[in-house]
């Protein structure tokens, strides 16, 4: 059996990540545990269970949104509150108990409950349309929070004092509070009356008495547990960590005997600004990380300390090719998301000069930043650049302006935009936005991983400073070494189709080493060589 232990925390709490749907997601959901759960799952290879720390009420939800929804799973904090149930069910808060004569209030974005003319509680809704919170008022100040589990019962309460979060009640299905946990210091009080968790592995279940009434932190209670359920699992059981500063210390104790990967994703755990935790990566067997770059930083790190490092692509490839070729214009998609100030500036004047050879081109500025400004900023700069370097400024105006009349119009609005920015912080969005690209152009030192296999599956050219194993120069793209040389790489690929349909059938096979199958078949060596 291979556990994945994810990192699905809201901002270092012991919390999901399920949020209110008309809050703008500052993040992407996805990550190297989602995607080699959908790896396993789709694949059906090898055996595999989630297990999962934080408290998830929203947890079928999430998993169905990954495209995972029947993985299995085990839950600590499921096992806290004794949880029995597994599937989801509709819950409408019509069915839920409310005083008599209570009025309900719809607004786009909420619904709110009046009793006597004020306001009793607000309800909440996640992405799927499930109620996920209902706030109470009395006297206009709000008194108590209940979080509804996707399952159809109150997962946990929340208790304010003068509007002021007080303590929470984590809650088992008949409504009774099983941990009690206090904002002041965080110390949690487990109810005297109900001092058992349930623990349940294959067709192991047993129930287990807390050792203590009172712990320090929610992190105790979580160890506790978490190593009672370790003591079912079998000697030849492994387990695959991501690797996350908030249960770093906390897997370190209570699997030091075990057989553990850990896997590295992009910036969640920053070891090149803050340094390795040697101690926590000691314990592991194996390394994974998610591109060859990593692989290296880390071994010089730890000077061979882990006896296996590899890199495992969490993004298989996929044949989706693109539907560049059916437009009239020419997309050239640019990443700026870490982009240096002075390489974006020079970018945009070595790009606003080609465009000015090349009418059918497009400069699409591509963002996965999820502030409501982003767009506007972006082209503010553009312009600046624009404008410094003689160019057409109003190429980089808003592609939506407003406050012009149709009888005084404004000579900047008859010039057509020719850049524009793409703010795409979820894969869906992603995918729809790289589908229409005719080519990439990606100049920063680390170009995103995900970015690149996506350009492989739809076939689109890749432009980048420096060598990566999803670029091949001459091959699927070009690999320049000054941004001076950018009008020559992309007059390779724009004025001519024979050189962009090579670009694509080298993508082909290029992809053919990053499938669903080669991908596990890596990660068959490192369980091989562990087990």
């Amino acid at each position: 059996m291979l556990h994945f232990i994810p990192a699905w925390y809201q901002q270092n709490t012991w919390h999901e990540n399920e949020q209110k749907w008309y809050v703008r997601r500052m993040h992407t959901e996805f990550d190297d545990t989602v995607k080699q759960i959908q790896l396993f799952h789709r694949n059906k290879v090898y055996p595999y269970r989630l297990l999962l720390l934080s408290f998830s009420p929203n947890l079928r939800h999430f998993l169905h949104r990954q495209g995972v929804y029947h993985a299995p799973y085990w839950s600590c904090f499921d096992g806290i509150q004794e949880v029995k149930r597994t599937k989801a069910v509709i819950l409408s808060f019509h069915n839920m108990k409310w005083p008599a004569h209570t009025e309900f209030v719809y607004s786009p974005f909420v619904v709110t409950a009046l009793l006597k003319g004020e306001k009793y509680a607000q309800v909440e809704f996640g992405e799927d349309g499930n109620p996920i919170e209902i706030d109470i008022y009395k006297n206009g100040i709000l008194y108590r929070r209940n979080i509804y589990d996707d399952r159809g019962f109150v997962s946990a309460t929340t208790i304010y004092r003068d509007g002021q979060p007080l303590y929470r009640d984590y809650l088992m299905e008949n409504g009774v509070w099983k941990l009690r946990c206090f904002q002041d210091d965080g110390h949690v009080e487990v109810n005297p009356a109900w001092t058992g968790y349930r623990l349940a592995y294959q067709d192991k279940e047993q129930t287990r008495t807390f050792v203590s009434l009172r712990y320090d932190s929610m992190e105790q209670v979580i160890r506790e547990v978490l190593s009672s359920y370790l003591e079912l699992t079998q000697e030849t059981d492994l387990f695959c960590a991501a690797m996350d500063g908030h249960h770093a210390n906390l897997l370190r104790e209570v699997l030091k005997d075990k057989k553990v990967i850990l896997s590295f994703f992009e910036k969640r755990y920053d070891y090149e600004t803050h340094g390795l935790d040697r101690d926590a990566v000691a314990m592991a067997d194996c390394i994974v990380t998610d591109s060859r770059e990593a692989s290296k930083k880390i071994g010089e790190s730890l000077g061979g300390a882990v006896r296996k490092i590899t890199d495992i692509s969490p993004y298989d490839t996929r044949v989706d090719f693109g539907i560049s070729q059916q437009l009239k214009v020419q997309k050239i998609l640019v990443p700026v998301d870490g982009l240096k100030e002075e390489d974006f500036g020079r970018i945009i004047t070595v790009l606003g000069q080609y465009l000015m050879k090349n009418e059918n081109a497009r400069v699409h500025l591509f963002t996965r930043q999820a502030e409501y400004d982003r767009k506007d900023r972006l082209l503010e700069q553009v312009r600046m650049h624009l404008r410094s370097a003689g160019l057409i400024e109003a190429w980089g105006k808003k592609e939506e302006r407003q406050g012009v009349s149709e009888n005084l119009v404004d000579p900047a609005d008859q010039i057509e935009a020719r850049f524009f920015a793409e703010q795409c912080v979820d894969e869906l969005s992603v995918s729809k936005c790289i589908r229409e690209q005719r080519v990439i152009l990606d100049m920063r030192e680390a170009p995103t991983l995900y970015l690149q296999v996506m350009a492989v599956s739809a076939g689109i050219p890749l432009i980048t400073g420096c060598e990566t194993p999803f670029v091949e120069h001459g091959g699927n793209g070009r690999v320049i070494h000054s941004i001076d040389e950018l009008p020559c790489a992309l007059t390779y690929y724009l004025d001519s189709l024979s050189n962009w349909n090579d670009a694509m059938v080298y993508s082909y096979e290029l992809g053919r080493k990053y499938t669903s199958e080669a991908l596990i078949n890596k990660w068959k060596e490192v369980m091989d060589y562990i087990g």
